[in-house]
């Protein structure tokens, strides 16, 4: 048997470093500008220790674009390096700089530290991605021998240059030389979208060449004798280093949340309707505002609207896994240290603290919700069509969101008044609990085109219910398994007697033989894969043919939609009751007619009325409808 260890050569491991360490080359910009504020915030460490004991002076970190050079540079006013260290953490790949120094200064200045966001070492070999060569020239803060300034050189193979050089300030400049086929980042346009992308919130002030703005002069005077406007270059300063969610809420206004919700998203033209702020130190760090967003009448939701920040370092727009599902339709930002990332720190990896994570912004956004319900119903109801979508996914998807949401989750009516779960039951247990003491909830999916069903319902003296949301199919099922001898019945599901059954039918006024006779009439002029012909005995007064699609099927069908094993059914035809109502005159009449043509017509006219109200009437069926109205008026 041999034995032995694999060796790993760097001239092997360069190459994949160089063009596979990260899927997004850009993500270059976000790794260099990082260990720039990480240098920058050591150095502030130990002054804060008073290990270091001079002015740190303006700490702004400078990027610098040269196009004619094709060089892109990276300046810091930090910690700097010396030779030994420029060995130790750039010469030897995977050996973290800023895990050294949190090692060095653990349990010191702990708030400092915690803005130190390096922990694998590999971030600098991102700038190989997009450079054919690349340059550092660092001094150290430390004064003394061993403190000269230094210059590294590497053009992305095993080998270097390291020697000294005559930088005379403090901190560390990274020149990259610009691929050709990477020229993209040689243009102004595209580091600001970077900048702005990656770097937005970062802690230390970040400067990239100056922009134009207007001012008014202090010298200059226009016609009238006020200050004339003058064009001016200032510093273009990219971030904001002291966002929102990094203060406290009891330092802010409803304004002030407003005004974030319009630099996160300065493209939105929508007011938020209300903001979480998340601020939490135990058993894990985790600060954040999370905004409700006002859904559009079509339901489009964009998912990519959460900001993922590490210490203030942006990682991902993508937070499935740590943001319970349903909440991924809300917008704004969550920033914690104790996320744990993978080496590009774009995936987020599953462990323990993730699960706590997601349960406590799941809690908070429940809190929030029941407080607003409890303080200020009226608004709560306002806003109810607006955030009932992102409640009732809630309760369908989370089993402790289900148990939150039962306080404060709405049903409306066609009235347009709101009730809870138990005040409904209360309002509509006389009137529509059934012979078998099942409670009937009657609702509508669409109140125009079940207008004539839910008008039969009221004059029974029954309430209904609007659920007419893009996932109250699924809601209804769910929360009908809750709810105890309880079922729902959209108002179109039958005939409005059978679907709320108080006592035994009317006896028919047409005989079962009778009925037999008229079905062969009645089919002639239907499509017998879609519908059905049933008889009823009804009302006098009702109609005297009616269309209802049965409850059971037609939830299958809705729920084709969303996949699994009921998917086979959504190739289906919908399928629909033709319901005679055996006891209206126009019925009998069309059993009296002896001429068959007149029966036909007849029949035809009654069910091409049922189709035309509920809006299946369409094309050349519907001309030939009014043309046959027109016939039989005249």
């Amino acid at each position: 048997m041999q034995t032995g260890k694999i060796n790993v050569q760097t001239e092997n491991i360069f190459p994949i470093i160089k063009k596979f360490l990260y899927s997004d080359h850009e993500i270059f910009l976000r790794e260099l500008v990082s260990n720039a504020v990480d240098a920058t915030t050591k150095l502030k460490t130990l002054s804060s220790l008073d290990k270091y004991k001079e002015e740190l002076g303006d700490l702004t970190i400078e990027i610098e674009l040269d196009k004619k050079k094709k060089t892109l540079t990276f300046i810091d006013k930090g910690i700097g390096m010396t030779a030994e260290e420029v060995e130790q953490f750039i010469n030897q790949i995977a050996f973290s700089g800023a895990e050294a120094f949190l090692k060095k200064y653990k349990g010191k200045s702990e708030d400092e530290q915690s803005g130190l966001i390096g922990h694998f070492g590999l971030g600098f070999y991102s700038s190989f991605m997009v450079s054919d060569r690349v340059e550092i020239r660092s001094k150290t803060y430390k004064k003394g021998s061993g403190s000269k300034a230094v210059h590294w050189e590497c053009d992305g193979s095993p080998d270097y240059t390291l020697d000294d050089c005559d930088k005379t300030t403090r901190g560390t400049e990274i020149v990259l030389h610009i691929s050709d086929e990477s020229s993209e980042f040689l243009e102004e346009q595209r580091i600001v979208d970077l900048l702005h992308k990656y770097c937005k919130f970062l802690p230390v002030p970040i400067r990239f060449g100056n922009e134009k703005t207007w001012e008014k002069s202090e010298t200059e005077k226009d016609d009238k004798g006020e200050p004339k406007s003058v064009e001016v270059e200032k510093p273009r300063i990219i971030n904001n280093t002291n966002p929102l969610w990094k203060q406290k809420p009891v330092d802010l206004k409803e304004e002030d949340y407003k005004n974030f919700y319009r630099e996160l998203y300065p493209m939105s033209f929508d007011e938020p309707l209300f903001s979480i702020h998340l601020n939490v130190d135990y058993p894990f760090n985790l600060t954040g505002i999370l905004y409700f967003p006002k859904l559009k009448k079509n339901y489009e939701v964009q998912r990519d609207k959460i900001q993922l920040y590490c210490n203030q370092v942006f990682v991902t727009d993508s937070v499935e896994g740590i943001v319970p599902d349903f909440l991924t339709m809300l917008h704004g930002v969550l920033d914690s240290p104790d996320i744990p990332l993978n080496v590009s720190r774009s995936y987020l990896q599953s462990d323990q603290n993730v699960k706590k994570i997601s349960g406590h912004i799941m809690k908070k956004v429940a809190d929030k919700l029941e407080e607003l319900f409890k303080n200020n119903r009226g608004e709560f109801e306002s806003k109810w069509d607006d955030i009932r979508m992102f409640i009732e996914y809630g309760m369908i998807s989370e089993a402790k969101f289900y148990e939150r949401g039962e306080k404060f989750c709405l049903l409306k009516n066609t009235e347009n008044k709101y009730f809870t779960f138990d005040e409904y039951r209360n309002h509509t247990k006389a009137a529509q609990t059934d012979k078998d003491k099942n409670l009937v909830y009657l609702y509508t999916s669409n109140t125009e085109e079940q207008f004539g069903y839910i008008a039969t319902a009221r004059d029974r003296g029954y309430d209904v219910l609007v659920m007419d949301g893009p996932i109250d199919n699924h809601f209804v099922n769910a929360i009908e398994q809750k709810l105890e001898k309880t079922q729902f019945a959209r108002v179109d599901a039958d005939v409005i007697d059978k679907i709320i059954k108080h006592e035994d039918a009317i006896a028919p006024l047409i005989t079962e033989e009778q009925q037999k006779q008229l079905i062969p009439v009645f089919e002639k002029s239907i499509d017998k894969t879609r519908f059905h012909v049933v008889f009823e005995s009804l009302g006098v007064n009702d109609l005297p043919v009616l269309i209802t699609q049965p409850e059971f099927m037609r939830r299958m069908k809705d729920m084709s939609a969303m996949g699994g094993g009921y998917s086979f059914m959504g190739n289906m035809p919908d399928s629909y009751n033709l319901v005679i109502n055996s006891n209206h005159k126009l019925i009998s009449q069309v059993l009296e007619l002896k001429d068959e043509a007149e029966q036909e017509t007849l029949s035809k006219q009654l069910i091409d009325l049922a189709l035309l109200s509920q809006n299946l009437l369409k094309g050349e069926a519907l001309a030939g409808f009014i043309k046959r109205s027109v016939d039989i008026i005249g």
